[in-house]
């Protein structure tokens, strides 16, 4: 009996497209038989294949999670239906349709498109081992590649925003230059092709897996897609109510402060933080007010407010209490 895909892969239920597709790789890469030495390494994996054919295809996938198919991809009958009379529920579906099954032909061309072979499945297999040697009948080269390697590069919050140019530091010393997208999230991956570690004569280099973070930034600090801003007033501000600049992303914009504002009070500019690919809303920028003491009041400042604290007290703690 085929186990279930998400057993097969190691992966729960939620896992992500990404997540299965990498369990999917690295089990690849273990148990090619061509490869691995490891116990029952074909068995293994044409069940891993088996499972990525099913719960790497979103459609298949549905399908599975909703129990129209089982675990080769074969449609459910109802139960009773066509039972005693050797009923095959995939004959007669159209290509195409859902029930169409990739099934990995050891002794042909592991990497062949059409007939019944996964696009995805053969590109992946393909990038892990090369490309089939002398057609039908013939077996998976070892790798023509070196390793690919993980590397950092850190973009500022308003290239992230736009889009812009992004330093790469390579580990042969060298620095290239790479075009990050608008809207750019932190965390985001680009694969540069061919800076990753060489794989010796004869081979291609690997590829750099460039993870891309948001540095630092002097104003801003970073909330999912939106920005927080500390913007300090002089206690006049606070307490009369004024009209004071703030910086954005996209520049300076005039902020209204209402009278008697406290410091940590938060107001709310919409579509000021960080935008979001897709058409999806731009974040906001949280503008967190904070009141500053004059640094040399003088000496009738302190004496007005010493005979304020006597004529008017009050306990700005007691309801908090």
């Amino acid at each position: 009996m085929t186990r279930n895909p998400y057993e097969a892969l190691g992966v729960a239920k939620t896992a992500t497209a990404g997540e299965i597709k990498t369990a999917f790789r690295r089990l690849a890469k273990k148990f090619h038989p061509d490869q691995s030495k490891e116990p029952k390494a074909k068995e293994r994996f044409a069940e891993a294949n088996q499972a990525y054919e099913i719960i790497g295809d979103e459609k298949k996938k549905a399908a599975f999670d909703r129990g129209e198919i089982d675990a080769d991809g074969k449609p459910r009958a109802p139960e009773g239906f066509g039972q005693g009379f050797g009923f095959d529920p995939r004959r007669g579906q159209r290509p195409g349709a859902g029930a169409e099954h990739f099934e990995f032909n050891f002794g042909g061309n592991p990497f062949a498109r059409g007939g019944q072979g996964g696009a995805d499945t053969a590109d992946i297999l393909s990038e892990l081992f090369g490309a089939a040697a002398g057609g039908r009948g013939g077996r998976a080269r070892a790798p023509q590649r070196g390793d690919d390697i993980a590397l950092t590069a850190y973009l500022s919050l308003e290239t992230a925003a736009t889009g812009g140019p992004v330093r790469v530091s390579l580990p042969n010393g060298k620095t290239m230059e790479v075009n990050a997208p608008a809207a750019t999230i932190d965390g985001a991956q680009m694969r540069l092709r061919g800076q990753g570690m060489s794989g010796g004569p004869g081979t291609t280099p690997g590829d750099a897996v460039v993870t891309l973070k948001f540095a630092p930034h002097p104003k801003f600090k970073v909330e999912g897609r939106d920005l927080r801003l500390d913007l300090p007033l002089t206690i006049y501000e606070a307490w009369f109510g004024a009209k004071a600049e703030a910086p954005t992303l996209q520049g300076t914009v005039e902020l209204t402060i209402p009278p008697r504002s406290n410091s940590g009070r938060t107001l709310r500019l919409r579509g000021k933080g960080l935008p979001a690919a897709g058409g999806a809303a731009a974040g906001d920028l949280l503008v967190s007010l904070q009141m500053v003491w004059p640094e040399n009041p003088g000496a009738d400042f302190e004496a007005a407010l010493r005979e304020m604290q006597t004529a008017r007290p009050y306990a700005p703690r007691k309801d908090k209490e």
